[in-house]
């Protein structure tokens, strides 16, 4: 697992970006980290499915999505996306 360089909480919960995450945000080209950070801080949540959660924030013509997995005691994104 990855944790960005500052300590990162959503509603008492450390978050966790996993390797894959990141592998995607650079194929995807999300070139600074700041992006996803910003997203999970300041982005709209959707929950689907038992525990897992979206983060949504939009930008210029599209939407960076984070796709997590809430497990009780953190949150774990497992991967970055583009999105309309």
């Amino acid at each position: 697992m990855y944790i960005m360089r500052k300590n990162l909480y959503f509603q008492g919960r450390t978050v966790w970006v996993s390797a894959h995450a990141i592998k995607r945000a650079r194929e995807r080209q999300i070139i600074y980290p700041d992006m996803i950070f910003d997203t999970i801080r300041n982005g709209k949540i959707k929950r689907f499915g038992k525990s897992m959660i979206k983060f949504v924030r939009p930008y210029k013509n599209r939407a960076l999505i984070c796709i997590g997995e809430d497990n009780g005691y953190s949150i774990i994104i497992r991967t970055v996306e583009w999105g309309k």
